[in-house]
């Protein structure tokens, strides 16, 4: 029975430091909603995205994202834009990486258009390379 309440306290434990691992990705500067829109492939490195601007011109979506750098040093990080339609599904081929430098303190606003009307939602996934 001991050992029961000890090893459920120390998976409580575990998942709760794997929730918090993951909730600490995106820089503390990238607001909440902007961050649900977000697919970091491993840690933002000192990297935020401050604003997402989404509009819909001529039915189909266009976006754009500012970019900052928090720390002094230049960031090299790499990008695309993933398109979703009503059901979450993929829409059109994907975009390639694209590779961006964000000079130390700097910021940069990067852009990208769906490729059909039937995108309803994008994540802009990016990888940020450490130092």
């Amino acid at each position: 029975m001991t050992q029961r309440i000890i090893l459920s306290a120390i998976c409580a434990a575990c998942m709760g430091l794997a929730s918090a691992a993951g909730a600490q990705q995106h820089d503390p500067a990238t607001p909440p909603t902007v961050a649900s829109k977000i697919a970091l492939r491993g840690e933002a490195n000192g990297i935020a995205v401050r604003e997402m601007r989404l509009v819909r011109k001529n039915d189909i979506l266009a976006v754009q994202a500012d970019v900052s750098n928090m720390g002094r040093s230049d960031r090299t990080m790499f990008y695309r834009f993933k398109w979703l339609d009503n059901v979450g599904n993929q829409v059109g081929d994907g975009e390639s990486w694209k590779q961006l430098t964000v000079l130390g303190l700097g910021q940069q606003t990067i852009k990208s258009v769906a490729p059909t009307g039937a995108a309803v939602d994008l994540r802009l996934e990016m990888n940020v390379e450490a130092r």
